[in-house]
């Protein structure tokens, strides 16, 4: 059996173009650039035969590429893995997304921002304007992303964070203007494509890596210019299912404070691991009336449950706000004694 991990891109390329026959093969090599054109046909020239099993596996495997790339343009990736599951099975599945996800990770603009040292990446980036260094983050790695923003000024941090999460789409001409500046720093240049970037989805995953102050300081400054918006990443921060990373002694405070009808409706949405975890800190007969809670609760509408779910994440961000619990946040986030 073939296996594909240890066949070279570039010849798994080759051979490709040669099974597809010279005319499509011609019609692909035009869309390629030079250096690659270079490489491929170099290989080509270099193969002498190709084993109709390792043609096979490679053929298949650009079927699969492309039927994946396809499923997540229409619906995503979680698209992509339910309809590739049902026809290549769970694992080949995931190897097929996980190589389409590295592939499409080489393509994104700014590669060599994601692969640059974070200090010397945020030098460079102090001197830029808070836009061009918003759209940078909105590619770059979370956690990254995190350490370069929390050593911008605090007034810079709130203006940043305010641009990455009303970063809608950018154009190409945008990305590609902002690369050349990067490219003449950094001797490399990257070619993109339209894509949508930023959103609240990529601020709260900033957010999430930040310490709390700096967190505090970007929310307080979105409630006061844009509060929608505030909300919407408050609401992101901390989801429902985050509760089990709470302290035993946090968790009870929680419990305190929701209301028994809120707390039976957004269980009935939660998954088994929740239940037991709440249910784990509760007092033994509050747990049995819970769960007969559950038993004889009737079918609910989804939007219930999702509302009663968010009212609990509301009772837990202020009790963090007052600092009665303590939500985990990035390594900056230390405990003072």
């Amino acid at each position: 059996m073939v296996m594909m991990n240890e066949i070279d891109g570039i010849r798994k390329s080759a051979i490709l173009l040669i099974s597809l026959g010279s005319e499509a093969a011609a019609k692909i090599m035009k869309t390629l650039p030079d250096s690659y054109i270079q490489k491929v046909s170099y290989e080509i020239a270099n193969i002498d035969y190709v084993r109709p099993e390792e043609r096979d596996a490679i053929m298949n495997e650009f079927i699969e590429m492309s039927r994946a790339k396809e499923y997540m343009v229409n619906g995503g990736i979680d698209y992509a893995k339910k309809l590739l599951n049902m026809s290549i099975g769970p694992q080949r599945a995931k190897e097929v997304t996980d190589m389409l996800n590295q592939i499409q990770l080489r393509e994104r603009p700014f590669n060599i921002a994601r692969k640059a040292d974070p200090q010397q990446l945020t030098n460079l980036l102090l001197n830029e304007q808070p836009q061009t260094v918003a759209l940078i983050l909105c590619y770059m790695q979370p956690d990254k992303a995190a350490l370069i923003l929390y050593q911008f000024p605090l007034h810079l941090q709130s203006e940043i964070a305010e641009r990455i999460g009303t970063i809608t789409s950018t154009s190409p001409a945008i990305i590609e203007k902002i690369e050349k500046v990067i490219e003449n720093k950094f001797s490399n240049y990257i070619e993109n494509e339209m894509e949508t970037v930023g959103g609240v989805k990529t601020l709260v995953e900033i957010l999430n890596s930040v310490g709390r102050s700096t967190e505090k300081n970007i929310i307080r400054v979105l409630e006061e210019k844009q509060p929608e918006l505030a909300e919407e990443v408050k609401a992101s921060l901390f989801t429902f299912e985050d509760i089990t990373t709470l302290e035993r002694g946090d968790v009870q405070k929680v419990l305190r404070e929701i209301d028994n009808d809120d707390l039976a409706l957004a269980l009935k949405g939660g998954s088994d691991d929740i239940k037991e975890f709440i249910f784990a800190n509760l007092s033994e007969r509050a747990s049995e009336t819970l769960k007969e809670d559950l038993q004889f609760m009737g079918p609910s509408r989804l939007s219930a449950v999702e509302e009663a779910q968010q009212r609990v994440v509301s009772v837990i961000r202020v009790l963090d706000e007052k600092g009665e619990v303590y939500l985990r946040r990035g390594e900056q986030d230390a405990i003072i004694s």
